[in-house]
């Protein structure tokens, strides 16, 4: 896989960012078959337009038991933190969401109040700010991390997570230098990485190769089709 996180050229992360779904729908089969892809729309389309249209932002409890289960989707199945998740009072998870978005731009204080409810730590933190504040920050997937150099090991703590958004905001900063759209976000970025890794890691002719320095993707060869491949501790939150 080329080295995507350390390209300048708008056109590379934009060649990626148009195979988004087909890579989401790819990795879909692989799953429970249709429910990631579902999840994933809810994700990134509904659960913004819902935060965003609240005069004070947040989610409600049913909203955040539904990001767990695609964030669980997405990534390792762990059914206790679902259940820890949907333990929480409803009055509780929108007090704390809501003083959590209002404490941004300190994303590290607003992790950090998130951090406090039951079955959430970190990366799902970074998951309710992502869809609701996309331009400060990113959700803190395993797939981007790993994309980021200097991060691994990868750790689910507040401090790695610093240190993968600093990352993060570096590159936005970048590429919105030189793209004249100038509408590069971390969590765009981050949906970027996430779908090349995936790609790689599914084995997909998506994305033959990301040229870093001609600014461009190659697709490789081959019809539609051939994107369809079939192929007791303490309890951490992450």
């Amino acid at each position: 896989m080329s080295d995507l996180f350390s390209c300048e050229e708008p056109a590379a992360w934009r060649s990626v960012q148009d195979k988004y779904w087909d890579v989401v729908e790819a990795k879909s089969k692989s799953k429970k078959p249709g429910k990631l892809l579902i999840l994933e729309k809810w994700y990134q389309e509904e659960l913004p337009m819902l935060i965003s249209g609240r005069s004070d932002k947040h989610v409600t409890l049913s909203e955040l038991v539904k990001l767990m289960e695609w964030k669980l989707t997405r990534g390792k199945f762990r059914p206790r933190l679902q259940q820890l998740v949907a333990s929480n009072g409803e009055d509780t998870v929108e007090k704390c969401s809501r003083q959590a978005f209002s404490l941004l731009p300190d994303v590290q204080a607003a992790i950090a109040e998130l951090s406090s409810l039951k079955g959430v730590g970190p990366a799902t933190a970074s998951a309710v700010l992502a869809a609701g504040a996309p331009e400060q920050t990113a959700f803190m997937s395993d797939e981007a991390m790993e994309s980021v150099p200097g991060l691994k090991p990868i750790q689910y703590t507040a401090k790695h997570y610093a240190l993968y958004l600093g990352k993060m905001v570096e590159r936005t900063k970048k590429l919105n230098k030189v793209d004249p759209q100038r509408d590069w976000t971390p969590h765009r970025l981050e949906l970027c990485l996430w779908a090349m890794r995936v790609a790689t890691q599914l084995q997909l002719p998506l994305i033959k190769e990301v040229d870093v320095k001609g600014g461009g993707a190659t697709a490789a060869k081959g019809s539609d089709s051939d994107t369809d491949h079939r192929p007791k501790k303490k309890l951490k939150t992450k």
